[in-house]
């Protein structure tokens, strides 16, 4: 007989009022979280920016496209640099991204452009944008310094650019847990019993962690 995997540990089963006081004590906590994610969103809305020098030229599906005409008629742009590891290789965390880029045209609305690049070349981009059935912009820095300069390197990079004119400016880049709070799954996971299963997270013996 196969043998079965063992059911996860569960929480503590407590009375409604026990639960309450709980989950009322968890509220503070949350609130005064959310209020230190204010007042960093207002500290990152005074960050200072630094004129991008360099000339990038992009391959897009519509032909060569300057780092200036990414943001088409819109004053910022977000910017998200997809890892390339090389012919037939794609990266499982920013693909999973890529499946949760949503919205576009909310952001647009806010005066937003979005762009995925990476140094992928355009034909090995076109075919897997193809095969995931994405619909989000992208284009290629493949032989650009591009990611190199914004500091991205080999890996990944979420960044933001503001124009003024034709001058362009860097104004905020995150990679790694940064990129975490615009993630659709990972943050419904956050608010759940078992969390996102990951090994590197706190959670009580016997949690599912994979």
């Amino acid at each position: 007989m196969a043998s079965r995997t063992p059911a996860p540990a569960l929480p503590t089963v407590v009375s409604e009022q026990e639960w309450q006081s709980a989950r009322a004590e968890l509220l503070t906590a949350e609130k005064d979280l959310t209020h230190a994610l204010d007042a960093l969103a207002a500290r990152r809305r005074r960050m200072p920016m630094v004129r991008v020098e360099q000339e990038y030229t992009f391959a897009s599906p519509d032909g060569p496209v300057t780092l200036l005409e990414l943001f088409g008629e819109k004053h910022q742009l977000a910017l998200y640099q997809f890892m390339n590891l090389g012919p037939d290789r794609f990266c499982p965390g920013c693909t999973n991204f890529t499946d949760q880029v949503v919205a576009l045209d909310t952001l647009a609305e806010n005066g937003v452009a979005w762009r995925t690049v990476s140094d992928m070349p355009l034909e090995q981009m076109t075919a897997y944008w193809q095969e995931r059935g994405w619909t989000v912009p992208y284009a290629s820095s493949h032989g650009t310094t591009f990611a190199a300069d914004c500091g991205a390197g080999e890996g990944f990079l979420l960044s933001a650019f503001l124009r003024d004119g034709d001058d362009v400016y860097r104004t905020y880049s995150t990679t790694q847990r940064g990129v975490d709070r615009v993630m659709f799954e990972a943050n419904v996971l956050d608010l759940l019993p078992y969390g996102r299963q990951e090994r590197w997270e706190d959670s009580p013996a016997g949690w599912p962690q994979a």
